[in-house]
């Protein structure tokens, strides 16, 4: 593989003389200790929601704390549950997260948090694809999306569905326990819907 120099080199652990990718993904693992991955809203109004999933699951750090060597670089974290945030917390959005989490880290478990009052939930599908050809100048968005996954009329049916397809991602590890859970915007409380239990063997 031919390595290219660029203003960041220094910055990349694959352009450096001596790489060894199956060393590092083992140093990885025990620098930064991820077992779970979150899936929230990146409304501003539910920016609990980590905090409270790790509350919720009883056995989770968050936000923990950085771990610094003797230089000050930052080298590791305390931290055992990374975050996707991306619009109603849909899973379809967080897939490739939750592949590069389990190549790095080893994942566990996976939860997909859908909130109340959610912006997701004004609007239907078929409407925000009419109005965005309208407003975009005929853009067609129809397919560029699974249509299951752009908006919320259940909540019930949305977090099914979406630990459905987390279980059904070939990136997704067979072994996590994936849970679906509803937060109440307003009081804080989490709700299981879902949970599908992790497979063995």
């Amino acid at each position: 593989m031919t390595r290219t120099s660029s203003r960041f080199s220094d910055y990349v652990f694959s352009a450096q003389p001596g790489y060894d990718e199956p060393s590092l993904r083992e140093a990885f693992s025990h620098a930064v200790p991820l077992t779970s991955v979150v899936i929230y809203c990146y409304d501003p109004r539910v920016r609990e929601i980590p905090q409270a999933v790790a509350t919720f699951l009883g056995n989770q750090v968050y936000p923990g704390e950085v771990i610094l060597d003797a230089n000050g670089s930052r080298v590791g974290s305390t931290t055992t549950m990374g975050t996707v945030s991306v619009a109603a917390g849909r899973a379809v959005d967080a897939i490739r997260s939750v592949t590069v989490g389990e190549y790095l880290f080893g994942i566990e478990t996976v939860v997909v948090v859908h909130h109340s009052n959610c912006g997701a939930t004004s609007y239907t599908a078929d409407r925000m694809v009419a109005n965005y050809a309208h407003e975009h100048g005929g853009a067609d968005i129809s397919k560029a999306y699974d249509a299951g996954s752009v908006s919320i009329s259940d909540y019930e049916a949305s977090l099914a569905y979406d630990v459905a397809l987390l279980r059904a991602a070939p990136g997704v590890p067979r072994h996590a326990e994936i849970l679906g859970l509803f937060y109440n915007t307003d009081t804080g409380e989490l709700t299981e819907v879902v949970r599908d239990a992790a497979v063995r063997g």
